[in-house]
């Protein structure tokens, strides 16, 4: 028997973990979550194929297909795998990813750094305030670290001289995209983008208050808004069997 979760949140940005955790610990009071992490290093080149490679070692192990989910870059890799083994994949739940999916928080940050003569830690300050809002100096320049460290860490393609895409399109799976009414990354209109590639029985939610890490500062609303998307999916396929002949 298979020892994997029901759930699994994948992770290509370890920095990030703080803001993550409190979406984790809210659904893992009805679900048994796991956590899929991958690193990049500084030796390695900007590309989804290794992760890929890996999660699905990791995934072909179970007996049956699994809820994926992911914030930001983290949701891409989820999205090009359920693209590559459908099969594997029993939800997707995108968090904080745009109709143009490869668009991040570092996508912005290279954009400003080619705009602006500015070191390094005045850039990832602003990007703090612009993701945060004001904070105080020492959680400022805790985020800051976590921000640097995303930048070197993560497996985010873009650089300071290149700006990766990755094609738009939806997934053959049950899919669900979440994302913050005043995030200045993933605005609105690109999460209603979404609309276009949405199947019967996907869902779009938008946490009116939330920013970029709208799941970090208001886990119980996004907590919700994903339990009843899987309740209903369980409710849909538990249908689907009864009216199934014999």
């Amino acid at each position: 028997m298979s020892k994997l979760p029901d759930v699994l949140w994948l992770s290509v940005s370890p920095a990030l973990r703080p803001f993550d955790r409190p979406l984790m610990q809210a659904l893992s009071q009805t679900q048994t979550v796991g956590y899929w992490e991958y690193a990049q290093t500084l030796d390695e080149p900007n590309s989804f194929d290794a992760a890929l490679v890996l999660l699905h070692d990791y995934l072909k192990h179970s007996d049956r297909p699994l809820h994926l989910i992911g914030h930001s870059t983290s949701g891409v890799l989820g999205l090009l795998y359920a693209r590559q083994h459908p099969e594997r994949v029993r939800s997707l739940t995108l968090l904080s990813v745009g109709v143009h999916p490869a668009i991040d928080w570092q996508a912005h940050y290279y954009a400003q750094a080619q705009l602006l003569r500015c070191s390094r830690s005045i850039l990832l300050s602003q990007m703090v305030y612009n993701l945060f809002g004001r904070q105080p100096r020492a959680t400022m320049s805790r985020w800051v670290t976590l921000l640097e460290e995303d930048l070197l860490t993560s497996l985010s393609p873009h650089t300071l001289f290149k700006r990766v895409k990755v094609a738009s399109g939806g997934v053959t799976v049950p899919l669900m995209v979440c994302g913050g009414g005043e995030d200045i990354i993933i605005d609105p209109p690109m999460l209603q983008g979404w609309q276009d590639w949405m199947r019967e029985g996907d869902r779009l939610w938008l946490c009116s208050e939330g920013g970029h890490f709208f799941h970090y500062h208001h886990p119980d609303l996004v907590d919700q808004a994903i339990s009843e998307f899987w309740a209903l999916l369980h409710s849909r396929c538990s249908s689907q069997m009864s009216l199934s002949p014999l």
